[in-house]
């Protein structure tokens, strides 16, 4: 079973328009979608959720005004401010540090887990798929991604799978490294433009540190032909491998407004174009392998 993740430095590059098509073109497979903080794979794949669970991480802090003697100990002693006058818990600037519970003489204040996210175990039309959704302002976005991967990798050892396809985060935060320690392949999709290249860069720096072969891809690469060559020189120079380019197209926009991948709209060159791409990284990690 091999692992591939598909990253880019930035947001916007058509990262998840290939995701979905992966979905469509490869057997044998399980997805799992770990941008966990802004989800949007199952837009295109529209899962069919098979099972759902609470994921809870990190704590925070609730009083019992019952027994609370109001003295104000732990208002002093909140550095977050997470605590109002009258004696009632932000919870969205509580850190769920645990100060505010020792201090406490009556010990009126308690930390409960939270109730950050969901993650599911779904089907779609492709297969099944893992996926989730973090809570507003909900940290430990890297701990859901890695319960996203250890479940979509269990499910692929179970159903004898040949790949686990997952779609990354944008940028090089914990989410990203999440989803990148331990995969066999890392896909790096940018676009032709300054930007592009700076953040597709500092995401390459991130897969050579976890020693991840990265594979990059040209998104839209025809809207600044004099860019996409930069690119391609720099590649070239800098040892970093160019797999693929894929040139702007509108069918793309509309099978999205329609729900579909790329591959199943209808015939286009950039269905060719991503095809070529997914039979290069095949060859590939076929060569690795050996």
């Amino acid at each position: 079973m091999k692992q591939i993740v598909i990253i880019s430095g930035k947001g916007g590059t058509g990262k998840t328009v290939i995701a979905g098509a992966f979905a469509a073109l490869v057997k044998n497979k399980v997805m799992a979608d770990c941008d966990v903080d802004a989800a949007d794979l199952h837009l295109l794949l529209q899962p069919k959720i098979i099972e759902r669970h609470d994921f809870r991480s990190g704590f925070s802090a609730s009083i019992d005004k019952k027994i609370c003697l109001q003295c104000g100990k732990c208002i002093a002693a909140c550095r977050f401010n997470a605590i109002s006058d009258d004696f009632v818990i932000d919870h969205i600037s509580c850190e769920g540090c645990g100060f505010c519970s020792r201090i406490c003489p009556v010990q009126a204040i308690t930390m409960d887990e939270n109730l950050a996210g969901e993650w599911f175990i779904s089907e779609t039309r492709f297969g099944p798929m893992v996926h989730a959704r973090l809570g507003v302002a909900e940290e430990n976005s890297g701990k859901l991604v890695s319960l996203v991967r250890k479940q979509a990798k269990e499910l692929a050892e179970k159903d004898n799978c040949d790949w686990v396809i997952i779609d990354g985060a944008p940028g090089i935060g914990c989410p990203v490294i999440a989803s990148l320690s331990g995969v066999d392949c890392a896909l790096v999709i940018t676009e032709p433009t300054l930007s592009g290249l700076h953040d597709a860069l500092r995401v390459i720096e991130v897969t050579r540190h976890f020693n991840v072969p990265a594979q990059l891809v040209i998104n839209k690469y025809d809207l600044n032909l004099q860019m996409s060559e930069k690119i391609e020189t720099f590649c070239a120079k800098n040892g970093i491998a160019l797999i693929g380019k894929i040139e702007f197209d509108e069918s793309v926009v509309k099978a999205m407004v329609e729900g579909k991948t790329i591959v199943e709209y209808k015939d286009t060159v950039v269905k060719q174009e991503v095809q070529g791409i997914w039979d290069t990284l095949q060859e590939i990690l076929q060569k690795e392998e050996r």
